[in-house]
């Protein structure tokens, strides 16, 4: 395919063609990198996977229509089995998990969980259907099945550590594949260069509260905190502030013309209540395209009633409604669906979590905060995301630790400890990529260099500025600026743009 798109002639292209021609290239040498380094991560849990490849084979032949001799499938199963019995028998004697490294058991017993899967998937295809599979292939499979269910529990509980859910066990993948992503994402400095920015930001965020405390007649941001985090809906009364907290978001985009809403979108946005299970790793409000809320159930402890409420006061859910709804995700997912539909296919978090977390700093400057309380609850969540380009850069450098991690929180935003470490745990989960908790405060940086270019020196008006942005698809913000700049883009997408002045 590379070969191909490299036949076309990118000058005689559209601007928009350019654009989705450099995107599609960038996807798939970037998908192709990922897959070696996938296979390295691989390799470096392969000793604790015996004949792990031989059973990926089996599945991979069923997915290219190649039909399974059954024998021959009973035999690999059955060796796979022998396989992982002798070393499930090696590992558990005393002194046979002292050279595991646990981060790599954990990611073996999550490898393990997806071949389950896989040869689930496998089995039930011809079970039934072929009685002389079934004949030969019924017991042995079931048998291997038990066998890596247990296996995969003995390397996650017991080599990794990880019995309790509330554990935190991430996987670092180091300042090389750091760097790899940062390229990729176009983003021209260095994890050192993003933690001196975060530092920075961070300061800012800490000033704005001091200032913020002493309208309040407190002595110090901490002081103002608690006193906002005392603030909290009575237990059933938090879906109601939302629908409320919802329309006056929109109310502010419209009176002050920011942002086109179509009436549907104001409409067809839904609301979850999160379940008490989900809360240990979203204590928070989460979204897309609805809003989950996080708040207390009759069946949680007493302490974590208290801590779910005191994280979601009405101050701190008031930045977090419109970064989920609209002018944020919600409405982003709206415009995705309607406006160059094919670029959901080079989706970045630096476009869709730095466009909400831009709308909380323009909002903030334009004054959306009017008292004390709100301001604190908006710079809370902004202190927030520095930190995280803290914790979870200096993670995957090797520098910090999901403890550290935790405390960074506490002591540096104001978290409450569980909530702090339910932030942390979610980072590290493997659910989202490793730049995904920088993303929010870096292209919501970049969205805002972008404003000040196009908006702030008269190129464009600021609901033009932002309806292009939408209408514009997915894709890193560097290209959203050559884009509205009308300029073809390098077709490489090298990282060019320097967004941020680190002197002011």
């Amino acid at each position: 395919v590379l070969y191909w798109i490299g036949t076309l002639d990118y000058a005689s292209l559209s601007l928009e063609d350019q654009i989705d021609y450099a995107l599609f290239k960038r996807e798939l040498n970037y998908r192709l990198k990922q897959l070696d380094f996938n296979r390295k991560r691989f390799d470096q849990a392969a000793t604790l996977l015996p004949q792990a490849n031989k059973l990926i084979a089996m599945a991979e032949d069923r997915r290219a229509l190649i039909y399974a001799d059954a024998k021959t499938s009973a035999q690999t199963l059955t060796q796979a089995l022998k396989a992982f019995e002798t070393i499930h028998s090696q590992l558990g004697r005393k002194d046979g998990k002292t050279t595991v490294n646990p981060i790599v058991a954990f990611r073996a017993s999550k490898y393990l969980g997806n071949l389950r899967e896989d040869l689930k998937d496998w089995f039930t295809f011809y079970n039934g259907y072929d009685p002389n599979f079934t004949y030969w292939a019924k017991l042995p499979y079931e048998a291997l099945d038990k066998k890596m269910e247990a296996y995969s529990k003995f390397l996650r509980d017991e080599v990794a550590g990880a019995a309790n859910p509330e554990t935190i066990i991430g996987d670092p993948i180091g300042r090389e594949a750091l760097m790899s992503d940062l390229q990729h994402e176009m983003i021209p400095y260095t994890p050192e260069e993003l933690i001196a920015l975060a530092e920075k930001e961070l300061s800012w965020c800490q000033n704005e509260m001091t200032k913020a405390a002493a309208e309040m007649g407190h002595k110090n941001w901490q002081q103002a905190l608690e006193a906002v985090k005392q603030q909290s809906p009575l237990p059933g009364e938090q879906p109601k502030l939302v629908v409320q907290l919802a329309d006056e978001a929109i109310n502010y985009l419209e009176t002050n013309n920011l942002v086109t809403v179509p009436e549907i979108s104001k409409r067809d946005w839904r609301m979850t209540m999160l379940t008490p299970e989900y809360q240990l790793q979203a204590p928070f409000f989460l979204g897309g395209e609805d809003v989950w809320v996080a708040y207390p159930t009759d069946s949680m402890p007493q302490d974590k009633k208290l801590m779910a409420m005191r994280g979601n006061n009405k101050y701190f859910s008031r930045a977090v409604v419109h970064h989920e709804l609209i002018p944020g995700h919600h409405l982003q997912f709206f415009y995705n669906q309607r406006y160059q539909t094919q670029r959901q296919l080079f989706g970045t978090p630096f476009w869709t979590e730095g466009w909400a977390l831009y709308w909380e700093m323009r909002l903030y400057e334009m004054g959306f905060a009017k008292t004390p309380e709100e301001k604190i609850g908006m710079l809370f969540w902004r202190s927030h995301r520095a930190a995280r380009i803290l914790f979870s850069l200096s993670f995957h450098m090797g520098k910090m630790t999901p403890q550290q991690s935790i405390d960074l929180l506490v002591d540096r935003v104001g978290h409450e400890r569980e909530n702090a470490a339910a932030e942390v745990r979610r980072s590290f989960s493997g659910d989202y990529g490793p730049l995904y908790q920088i993303a929010y405060m870096i292209g919501g940086l970049q969205f805002r260099d972008l404003h000040k270019e196009m908006v702030t020196n008269g190129k464009m008006g600021e609901r033009e500025f932002h309806d292009a942005v939408l209408m514009g698809g997915e894709m890193p913000v560097s290209v959203v600026r050559s884009r509205l700049k009308k300029q073809a883009p390098d077709v490489n997408l090298p990282a060019q743009w320097k967004f941020y002045d680190f002197a002011k």
